[in-house]
């Protein structure tokens, strides 16, 4: 896995470029309430897959249903800049991430939806994220509470997914669970002591990783939209988390593995293949 600093270089002046000219645009989008405000970050992050050298692969069939809650698991910042090139849509982060510099501003004109991940915090914060929901918004939302290492799904928090308890227009809320999977690099599978490389969990410095993933080369994200659920259909909030972390789990084994079909054999096929990158 050579590192090329020109490459980290070119592709970090590319996203400055394209990304600080953008920024007082939707800030002034979201101050008129412009619709374009939903729009924008949506092609942005499409534009940012292609600098950063992001091939999205993506399998199953997208919810078309409005709002959607979807549920993934959680492996690196980059996880942001590929599912929101997929689907528009906004995020749900904890607290601490709209006091990072740069990251949290972008967070915040993505209209990220901040909590707390205590239980109580969430429930407190419920009324904010139905709310948003209301409105007709998709949100993602990544329920282990923290970014793992690639290649496994750690403990779902329920308390984290309480919002599906409440119907959204007088039904009950869609939730797709979605596999987060990073697969090839050039085109060569990613092993399991690869993956670190791409994944940012634990206690890993942001800034050094960061510039490490800028020097790689084509790494191709693997997305699994997985068959909508509804909290009704699960049982309890309990068993919705449990089934979300199981089908998700399933999801990312199968794709790392680079056997989806034959692992999911029941996994919808898309109307056509997706890809961006």
């Amino acid at each position: 896995m050579g590192h090329s600093i020109p490459r980290a270089v070119a592709r970090l002046v590319a996203y400055f470029v394209v990304t600080l000219p953008l920024m007082p645009v939707q800030a002034a989008l979201l101050a008129m309430g412009s619709p374009l405000a939903r729009r924008l970050p949506h092609h942005y992050h499409r534009i940012v897959c292609r600098i950063l050298g992001l091939e999205l692969e993506t399998l199953g069939v997208v919810s078309p249903v409005q709002p959607t809650l979807f549920v993934a698991n959680h492996v690196s910042y980059l996880d942001i800049e590929a599912l929101s090139a997929v689907v528009p849509t906004c995020f749900v982060a904890k607290r601490e991430v709209a006091g990072w510099p740069m990251f949290g501003w972008l967070a915040r004109l993505q209209r990220t939806v901040f909590i707390e991940r205590r239980s109580n915090g969430v429930a407190e914060e419920r009324d904010g994220l139905a709310q948003r929901l209301d409105e007709g918004e998709s949100l993602v939302l990544f329920a282990e509470g923290t970014s793992g290492d690639g290649n496994r799904v750690k403990p779902f928090k329920s308390s984290l997914l309480s919002v599906a308890e409440r119907a959204v227009h007088g039904r009950p809320l869609t939730v797709q669970p979605v596999s987060v999977a990073y697969t090839r690099l050039d085109g060569m599978p990613i092993g399991r002591q690869w993956r670190p490389f791409f994944a940012w969990y634990g206690a890993m410095d942001l800034a050094p990783h960061l510039w490490h993933v800028l020097g790689l080369g084509r790494l191709t994200v693997t997305l699994i939209f997985h068959p909508p659920v509804t909290l009704a259909e699960a049982g309890s909030r309990k068993a919705l988390a449990a089934h979300c972390q199981r089908v998700i789990a399933a999801g990312l084994e199968a794709a790392n593995s680079g056997r989806v079909r034959d692992r999911l054999p029941d996994l919808p096929a898309a109307p056509a293949a997706a890809s961006v990158g």
